[in-house]
């Protein structure tokens, strides 16, 4: 009886969350261990079908870098690295968008749809919805930075009850393809849209201090002390001025989550305590 009554108060607690989210637009960027295990796979699937039920709108990008090197290592194609970005020349761009547009996409599309949800699987690419150039002016191939998003294709499916699965492909000037950050490719599409929600799982817990304590809640000027003393660097960097750009551009929160919690998805949106970083 106990544990029923306690079922009963973790379920009306999320009560006002699934009211106050309601038809709102959350940009969820997948990937790391979440992508991967079998187990987590399932616990994330779940996530998206119960936010989709209660109303909320969910916009899904994904990575896909352990398929890409899979089948790199499978072709013997040798990948360059410079400041941990992967040098992308044109054979490499093909297999980058075989993995990502074919496999690795249709992958989620069909996990979602297999519990229950309803999504479609695109690229960036259709309808011209990412338009990008070269970064760096071409230092790393076809890696690119994103120019534009035409939301209009996004909006329509979203206006159908569909979730989009965005496999992070842009395309340049003269019709060729870039291949973006999953990260810089999901925050973009927030900024477009204005979005409740910008949300990256991730392999760590959040922001950590110091003393490898979670930092629950953040914005601009504490950002800016964090990055002074050191305790914000390295790979982190990027991915939190991917959250303030997010912030200024009109999307409500900005959030770091650790993927390798299951449920963590709900933990983060429909608790008072939640399990990441936020950022505001």
């Amino acid at each position: 009886m106990l544990k029923s009554s306690r079922t009963a108060e973790v379920i009306l607690s999320a009560l006002p969350y699934i009211q106050k989210f309601r038809d709102k637009i959350f940009v969820i960027k997948y990937g790391g261990a979440a992508q991967i295990d079998d187990k987590l796979k399932d616990s994330f699937a779940r996530d998206i079908v119960l936010l989709q039920i209660v109303g909320i709108k969910v916009i899904l990008v994904h990575g896909g870098g352990k398929t890409i090197n899979s089948f790199l290592d499978r072709l013997e194609i040798k990948s360059e690295f410079i400041n941990g970005l992967r040098v992308t020349d044109s054979q490499t761009m093909q297999i980058v968008e075989m993995a990502l547009s074919g496999l690795v996409n249709k992958e989620i599309t069909s996990m979602l749809n297999k519990h229950g949800a309803r999504a479609i699987g695109v690229s960036g690419k259709d309808d011209n919805m990412l338009r990008a150039k070269a970064m760096d002016n071409g230092k790393y191939g076809f890696v690119g930075d994103i120019t534009s998003v035409d939301d209009r294709l996004i909006n329509s499916l979203l206006d159908n009850g569909l979730i989009p699965v965005i496999a992070p492909i842009a395309i340049g000037e003269n019709y060729e393809s870039y291949n973006i950050n999953a990260d810089l490719c999901a925050s973009a599409i927030a900024s477009k849209l204005r979005a409740n929600k910008v949300i990256f799982l991730s392999d760590i817990k959040g922001v950590l201090d110091k003393n490898s304590n979670l930092i629950g809640k953040l914005n601009e000027n504490s950002i800016n002390e964090l990055k002074k003393d050191g305790t914000i660097s390295g790979g982190m960097i990027p991915k939190i001025d991917a959250c303030l750009e997010c912030i200024r551009s009109g999307v409500g929160s900005a959030h770091i989550i650790d993927g390798r919690i299951p449920h963590s998805l709900l933990l983060e949106i429909f608790t008072d305590e939640g399990i990441g970083s936020i950022i505001q």
